[in-house]
């Protein structure tokens, strides 16, 4: 017998695809148009909210049986603020750069609704295997989400991919030279992350029939 049931895989699995948060669930969608105009940006917040949602569900679950129903808010709250600092304190530490960039987004991690949505939907009912997988897949279906989303926005957006230039201008100092195109500034802004969300969900949807709404 292996490690993982069925079950447990289908818990890592569907929110993947036919169950993603962002795309099906609709939710998080604050932090897909606020921090994807750049590719590291999305991979750290990524990775933030992959230990922040696995860590806190385990948390959770192991507490479900002593949290007095009337104040289950306030302790997973308290428990996804805590996790948070931790991330916070980490990203200033070791990519002070970077956490300058998130600022402000990394704090709401703690209203992120996906984060919150799983503590009161599964980590409540479920033992603590079952409710870090969930995370854990939950984290990775917003993951991937972000992560294509700021991969475009970048690309097109600033011909750059973490950093490096990739598309436009020639590359200075070293006599290659990328691809020729001229950046669309359209593609870092807001609106332009819910018109690649958009199009994720149409492509989605189109593979799968079951997924759209009579």
């Amino acid at each position: 017998m292996g490690l993982l049931s069925k079950k447990d895989i289908a818990l890592i699995k569907d929110p993947l695809a036919d169950n993603n948060p962002i795309t099906i669930q609709v939710l998080g969608i604050c932090s897909a148009l606020a921090i994807t105009a750049e590719l590291k940006a999305s991979i750290v917040m990524s990775i933030s909210v992959l230990f922040v949602l696995g860590v806190g569900n385990v948390v959770i679950s192991l507490m479900r049986n002593i949290i007095p129903s009337k104040i289950r808010i306030i302790v997973q709250l308290i428990v996804v603020a805590a996790l948070v600092i931790i991330v916070d304190q980490v990203l200033k530490a070791f990519a002070y750069e970077l956490s300058k960039t998130l600022s402000v987004f990394v704090g709401l991690i703690i209203t992120n609704c996906i984060i919150m949505g799983r503590f009161e939907a599964f980590a409540l009912g479920n033992g603590p295997w079952k409710s870090f997988l969930d995370g854990i897949g939950n984290a990775l279906g917003y993951a991937v989400i972000l992560i294509i989303v700021g991969f475009f926005r970048e690309l097109l957006g600033s011909g750059t991919l973490l950093g490096f230039k990739v598309l436009g201008d020639p590359i200075e100092k070293t006599g290659l030279y990328a691809l020729g195109y001229e950046n669309n500034g359209f593609m870092l802004l807001s609106p332009m992350a819910l018109i690649v969300v958009g199009i994720i969900i149409w492509v989605q949807r189109s593979r799968n029939k079951a997924l759209i709404e009579d």
